[in-house]
C-alpha cells in the first residue's frame, strides 16, 4: 500500500516536472507586459499578432516547411525500400546495415551536425540550402525505417508470394499488395519525420547561414536580444501543431507502434 502511494506521488512529480515548463510558456504567451512575466499582470494576444508581423519568422517558417516537406519525401523514397529489405530478407551484414541506418539517432545530434558541416559545407562547398536539405533527410530516415518496419512486421509475406505466383512482377506486387497494407504506417512515418525535421536544432544550427535559416534557429537568435513573450506565443503555436500531428498519428496507426 505504501509502495503504491509512493509510486503515485513519484508519477505526479514526474508529470509536474515535464509539463510545468510548458504550462508556464503557455501562460506567459498571453501576458500584456513587454517582458516575460509569470504570472502575467495583464492579458493580451498581441504577441501572437507580432509573430505574423515578423518578416524573419514568416521567412524562416516558409524555409522550415519547405525543407521539412522535401526532406521527408526524400527520406520516404530512401526509407521505404530500406525498411522493406530489412524486414523481408535475411542476409549477411543485415545488423550492420540496420545500425548504419539508425546511427543518426544513436549519435548525438550536435556531433552529426558538426560532421555534416565539415563534410558538406567546408569540404564539398555545397550550397547552404542543399546541405540543410541533405542533413535533415539523413536525421529523419531512422524514423521512417522504424515506423514502416513496425508496419511490415505484421504483414503476411505469403500474400506477396501468392501474387507473384499468379504472374505479378516484383514491383507490381509491392505497389498493389504490400504498399496498400502499410499505408497507415507510411502516413504515420511521414508525419513523425516531418515534425522531427521541422523542430530540429542540432543539425540546423550548423548548416544554416546568411539568408537561409530555419524557424527554431530564428527563435534562438530572437531570445538573445529580445525579452518579450513573442517566442512564448510561437512556442504555443508549435505545441498545438505537434499535438494535432500526434493526434492524427494516433488515429492513423496508434502510438503503440512506436513502443515496439
Amino acid at each position: 500500500m505504501k509502495k503504491s502511494k509512493f509510486l503515485l506521488v513519484f508519477s505526479i512529480l514526474v508529470y509536474i516536472f515535464l509539463f510545468a515548463p510548458l504550462i508556464i510558456i503557455g501562460v506567459t504567451a498571453f501576458g500584456g507586459e513587454s517582458y516575460i512575466a509569470f504570472p502575467p499582470k495583464s492579458f493580451s494576444i498581441k504577441w501572437f499578432v507580432n509573430i505574423f508581423n515578423s518578416e524573419t519568422f514568416m521567412a524562416t517558417l516558409k524555409t522550415s516547411m519547405e525543407i521539412s516537406l522535401i526532406a521527408t519525401v526524400c527520406a520516404l523514397i530512401l526509407g521505404v525500400p530500406a525498411a522493406y529489405t530489412l524486414s523481408r530478407f535475411n542476409f549477411k551484414g543485415k545488423s550492420i546495415l540496420k545500425n548504419f541506418f539508425f546511427s543518426p539517432v544513436i549519435i548525438p545530434g550536435i556531433v552529426v551536425g558538426f560532421s555534416l558541416f565539415q563534410f558538406m559545407i567546408i569540404k564539398l562547398k555545397l550550397p547552404i540550402y542543399i546541405s540543410l536539405l541533405i542533413g535533415h533527410t539523413i536525421v529523419i530516415i531512422p524514423y521512417i525505417i522504424r515506423v514502416i518496419g513496425s508496419s511490415l512486421e505484421g504483414f503476411d509475406y505469403a500474400i506477396e508470394e501468392a501474387a507473384m505466383s499468379l504472374g505479378a512482377g516484383k514491383v507490381e506486387t509491392f505497389f498493389k499488395v504490400v504498399f496498400p497494407n502499410i499505408t497507415s504506417g507510411v502516413i504515420a512515418a511521414f508525419m513523425l519525420a516531418f515534425i522531427n525535421s521541422f523542430n530540429n536544432v542540432p543539425v540546423s544550427i550548423f548548416l544554416t547561414g546568411p539568408g537561409i535559416s530555419t524557424l527554431p534557429i530564428s527563435m534562438m537568435n530572437y531570445v538573445e536580444y529580445n525579452y518579450d513573450p513573442t517566442v512564448s506565443a510561437l512556442s504555443v503555436l508549435l505545441m498545438i501543431m505537434t499535438i494535432i500531428v500526434m493526434f492524427i498519428v494516433e488515429k492513423t496507426l496508434g502510438l503503440s507502434y512506436f513502443s515496439k
